[in-house]
């Protein structure tokens, strides 16, 4: 357990963070983290404000089975489906990080202590079933500190618009380009005109969207490695901050228009941005890369926990480091362009791999707890 002196003395660069006006959230969960009191921990020592999940991080955590067995055989005993187990054990997590969170979404008033639950990455293009999953997930989990994660793909557009306008809290995931980022504000400030025609307290409605911010880096830099120009390779780690910095600058014209404006008379919160796969995957890199240099008030920073030591350890938290840098960010992606490298086709592809990544680990969980279930004398199916 770490004591209060060692907390102050290695979280002062998250607590620069915090006080620069960026919300730090914890990307990951597991029913250990919840019971050992982890989680209570990092709350208490670093600053953590918030957590996320996603199907990556269940496939983690229940496909090893610890801290699942008993519940396991509950459900094994019942003869549950598989995709019931499922959503039992995840949402069973999400709700006790809620409950672990809710003095922090009590003490922010509401700003953060939110815990995020994603739909079944298979119905990311069937908005109907995305409709009826998150309200599903909504009422399963029953606190009001739970975000529903929805993909930004072209049928979660509509989708964000219906739950928002249910009175529902979003989290809005794999965001990779500037214009489909447009396209999600757009549908939160429907869903919202939506909420406030049906009569909803829009005060009680938040959300955020999850810009992701490494991959586009990692996919950009590998055809720039490609290239090995020198031009090339002056360009490599560029592409991700200046994405999202053009990110910001989007947000900050939306949230300060007419349209939300009006909103904001009926008590509605901006949609903040989040920034999401803070995680370096190029060693070549500051660890903390995606952490110091996406500084920005009213914005999100969601970690791997890797991440967050990193930054508490050796961050250099030196102020808003993004709203200056906006000439430069639409540089750095126009000489990338120059050199053939397509944005509209990167952040296209990238959409599609993260959700067949999602996709893939859902099915490796669905797979791992098919086995949990049938060692046990029961089938799965």
């Amino acid at each position: 357990m770490i004591t209060v002196t060692e907390a102050t003395a290695t979280a002062g660069a998250l607590r620069r963070l915090s006080e620069a006006g960026v919300s730090i959230w914890l990307d990951d969960l597991s029913r250990r983290r919840i019971e050992s009191g982890n989680l209570a921990e990092l709350i208490e020592t670093k600053h953590v404000v918030g957590v996320t999940t996603n199907p990556s991080i269940f496939q983690a955590a229940i496909g090893s089975g610890e801290g699942y067995e008993e519940q396991l055989a509950d459900l094994a005993t019942r003869g549950v489906t598989v995709d019931e187990a499922v959503r039992m054990m995840t949402t069973a997590d999400v709700r006790a990080a809620a409950d672990v969170l809710h003095p922090v979404h009590e003490a922010t008033g509401g700003r953060d202590g939110w815990v995020s639950i994603e739909v079944d990455p298979r119905l990311a293009h069937d908005t109907r079933a995305t409709v009826a999953e998150a309200r599903q997930l909504a009422w399963l989990v029953d606190r009001p500190n739970v975000m529903i994660k929805i993909p930004a793909t072209k049928a979660g557009l509509p989708a964000i618009t219906e739950v928002v306008g249910a009175g529902i809290s979003v989290n809005v995931t794999l965001i990779f380009s500037l214009e489909r980022y447009r396209e999600v504000m757009d549908a939160y400030l429907a869903g919202l005109e939506k909420a406030q025609a049906a009569g909803l307290d829009l005060a009680g409605i938040y959300s955020v969207a999850s810009f992701f911010v490494s991959r586009v880096d990692s996919e950009i830099d590998k055809r720039l490695t490609v290239l090995g120009t020198d031009e090339a390779l002056a360009l490599k780690g560029k592409a991700a901050l200046a994405n999202a910095r053009l990110a910001y600058e989007a947000y900050e014209n939306v949230f300060a228009g007419s349209r939300f404006t009006a909103l904001a008379g009926a008590r509605a919160h901006a949609q903040r941005p989040l920034w999401a796969s803070t995680g370096v995957k190029d060693p070549a890199f500051r660890d903390t890369l995606y952490v110091e240099e996406l500084v920005a008030p009213g914005t999100v920073n969601t970690m791997p926990e890797a991440t967050l030591n990193a930054a508490a350890d050796h961050g250099d938290v030196r102020g808003d480091t993004v709203t200056g840098g906006y000439a430069q960010a639409r540089a750095d992606l126009a000489a990338v362009e120059r050199l053939g490298i397509s944005y509209d086709e990167v952040v296209e592809q990238l959409e599609q791999e993260g959700v067949a990544k999602f996709e893939v680990a859902w099915q490796d969980l669905l797979d791992a707890v098919t086995k949990s279930l049938d060692s046990k004398g029961v089938d799965g199916e």
